[in-house]
């Protein structure tokens, strides 16, 4: 009886696309979300229809609570800009202020060490 060849999952496969709602989308569904009367089925059609979870208008609600449409916008995701050129040249500056010498000490100490083959400093 032959085996069944090992399936090997493709690392190169894509992850879907994180999905992103407009400020004026997110506040249409809460209107309408909100018209809804409670008990009746109306507002998981709505969600349904939508493909949206009700922890989507909980997120929503709280936003629009916050008090800006803004805050109802899609937050920009992933690594923050770099700094200002004034920024890095004054952080050069204090690097290029510190006192190195302790570090060297101990560099030259571990090096003499590791030479006699002790490995320890001395």
């Amino acid at each position: 009886m032959a085996s069944a060849p090992a399936v090997v999952p493709d690392p190169q496969v894509e992850r879907p696309a994180r999905r992103t709602f407009t400020a004026e989308y997110k506040k249409r569904v809460l209107e309408e979300a909100d018209r809804c009367t409670p008990g009746d089925g109306e507002r998981g059609a709505l969600l349904r229809r939508e493909g949206l979870y009700s922890s989507h208008l909980t997120t929503w609600r709280a936003q629009r609570a916050a008090g800006t449409l803004a805050g109802l916008a899609p937050k920009k995701r992933g690594r923050k800009p770099a700094p200002a050129p004034e920024r890095r040249k004054s952080d050069a500056r204090l690097v290029a202020a510190k006192p190195s010498a302790p570090r060297a000490s101990l560099v030259e100490a571990v090096a003499s060490g590791a030479s006699r083959g002790n490995g320890e400093a001395g």
